[in-house]
């Protein structure tokens, strides 16, 4: 099944896409220039002791610590103790960094909690733990054009990690979105209607592509009937070293290759227009053959499953095997994309 005139024709696609893009963004300000520019703005709102909490020298070893699970203490300064002004800066920081669509998954993810607190303060008093502004800004270094710095933007089922140089973004990993529910299943709350699928095409896309592929290939991109309970090294700053596994996309039809392409552009949207372009593009350099595609667990909604898409340039990797929190199964999604030559601007252990 190998095509080599199906992949020249993709290839092309995608090059003329990011070569229009780059263009573009010639034109007008890069989301480095506007991140320091928004990030300096909210420096200068806080008082000096929220400025201790929220800046720290960019050498920091805490710098590469990330996790998504629900933590009492964080790094950095929380939406929750700033005040309305300053909550505005640090969202318009966060919105800065995302695209729309990624802006507003992020912020559904956020009021999320709001479900949490509904339920779990029912029964586990941890209604505490389970606030909309208990996410947490942290700025590394100094956000001036001359200067590398860190962004960090951190709170359950949430981390999102930038540094930035100059007029460039020198690394946007790992990028962390989760969901609990991942379908709401009530109006529980105003904010959050019933329905809600915040990280709907993830995982759906993916489910299409599975049922795409023959049984010959699924007996290659199925590679354990069981899904593992969690992303592989969360929390770790070096993402997993481990080679590709699955179904190479070089040896999917047109068809299916379209529908990892909508996939992976689905991750790619979350981000920023010109981050989301450089990603492309590093993709399209390293070769959209040698992507791989990976599933485990179960071959139906509802029930435990996981899946991985790895290349040269990228880790993406989803679960979904936990209920939410009212015992609907598999109802309670993680998801990652990560640089396997190092997330944080950090070579990577094998460099």
């Amino acid at each position: 099944m190998r095509n080599s005139k199906v992949f020249s024709t993709f290839l092309l696609c995608w090059i003329l896409i990011t070569a229009v893009t780059v263009s573009a963004l010639t034109e007008q300000e890069t989301t480095a220039t506007d991140l320091t520019a928004a990030a300096g703005r909210l420096l200068a709102a806080l008082s000096p002791n929220q400025r201790k909490q929220v800046q720290m020298d960019y050498a920091v070893p805490g710098r590469s610590g990330w996790h998504f699970i629900p933590k009492a203490n964080r790094k950095g300064l929380s939406l929750r103790d700033m005040n309305a002004h300053q909550q505005k800066l640090a969202l318009e920081l966060l919105q800065t960094a995302l695209s729309q669509s990624g802006y507003t998954k992020a912020t559904i993810i956020m009021q999320l909690e709001k479900i949490l607190a509904t339920f779990e303060g029912k029964s586990s008093g941890r209604r505490h733990t389970r606030d909309p502004l208990r996410y947490y800004i942290t700025i590394f270094g100094h956000p001036r054009a001359i200067d590398r710095w860190g962004l960090s933007f951190e709170g359950h089922h949430l981390s999102l990690n930038f540094v930035v140089e100059g007029d460039r973004i020198a690394a946007s990993t790992p990028q962390f979105l989760g969901a609990n529910p991942a379908n709401v299943k009530g109006n529980y709350i105003a904010e959050v209607k019933k329905g809600t699928r915040v990280l709907r095409k993830e995982e759906t896309l993916a489910f299409d592509l599975l049922h795409a592929l023959s049984e010959d290939q699924k007996k290659m991109a199925i590679v354990a009937t069981k899904a593992p309970a969690e992303i592989r090294h969360p929390g770790n700053p070096q993402p997993p070293q481990s080679e590709s596994e699955g179904l190479a996309a070089m040896d999917m039809t047109e068809k299916q290759q379209t529908i990892l392409r909508q996939l992976l552009e689905e991750y790619l949207s979350t981000m920023s227009h010109d981050i989301a372009s450089a990603r492309r593009q590093r993709l399209n350099e390293a070769g959209f053959e040698n992507i791989y595609f990976a599933w485990a667990g179960a071959t139906k909604p509802h029930v435990g499953h996981y899946y991985r898409i790895q290349g040269p340039t990228l880790i993406v990797e989803f679960v979904n095997t936990q209920p939410d929190s009212a015992g609907n199964p598999a109802n309670h999604i993680h998801c990652v994309w990560r640089n396997p030559s190092g997330d944080f601007a950090l070579p990577t252990k094998a460099d």
